[in-house]
């Protein structure tokens, strides 16, 4: 099974990701994480896509394909892939069925997730990511113990420098004039989620849509 998920920044599909993933056995692929560890390791991928993701613009089309190519294939012990943040352009879509295609596989299911600006905005501003194991936390859903240090490692958290109102804004237009097209393309598969919701009702919408979707095309 292979299933995308689709959604402004700041809806919540890394969490959602986190928790689909463990649940089907899929390898959970997020070019957002992969593109910031490239920076923080500061190789030469890093160094070509460093001020294209911190401005907020999406990077070229041919370098994500190939990056998402060599990622699938080292990872050969599940049942299949969850992309987050993967495909983002009609051109990426296009590119990942002919991915697929040599693999004999497709994409079975795209989840489509939204929530007003306003409530995207407030979580961004409010999110946190521990600098040494990559733990994302919200001050507002998923709050650290004690507001400030990671659970995991103690590490203090951070704010990412892409989360700034200005560049927010600039990422859900962003989205919305290059990613909105993709629920066109992907309609005969889309399964369309209200992400406003706490993370464990967004995923047990999911998890139970999956499910009814995979039992209808059988």
């Amino acid at each position: 099974m292979n299933i995308i998920l689709l959604g402004p920044p700041g809806v919540g599909k890394g969490t959602q990701a986190v928790i689909i993933s463990k649940e089907f056995n899929l390898c959970n692929i997020s070019t957002g994480d992969i593109l910031r560890e490239s920076i923080k390791n500061g190789d030469d991928f890093g160094k070509k896509i460093k001020h294209i993701v911190e401005s907020g613009a999406l990077v070229p089309d041919n370098m994500i394909i190939e990056l998402i190519e060599s990622k699938m294939k080292e990872n050969k012990s599940y049942d299949g892939f969850l992309f987050d943040g993967f495909p983002r352009t009609v051109k990426q879509a296009e590119g990942l069925d002919k991915l697929l295609e040599r693999r004999s596989e497709k994409v079975d299911a795209v989840i489509a997730m939204n929530a007003g600006d306003d409530i995207i905005i407030d979580r961004l501003l409010a999110r946190r990511v521990c600098p040494q194991c990559g733990t994302v936390y919200n001050l507002l859903t998923n709050p650290p113990k004690d507001g400030k240090h990671c659970d995991v490692c103690g590490s203090e958290l951070i704010v990412r420098k892409d989360d700034n109102r200005e560049t927010i804004l600039h990422r859900l237009e962003v989205y919305r004039e290059s990613t909105a097209p993709l629920l066109e393309y992907y309609k005969d598969r889309l399964i369309t989620i209200d992400g406003s919701k706490s993370v464990s009702d967004v995923a047990s919408s999911i998890i139970a849509s999956i499910g009814r979707f995979s039992n209808a095309n059988g």
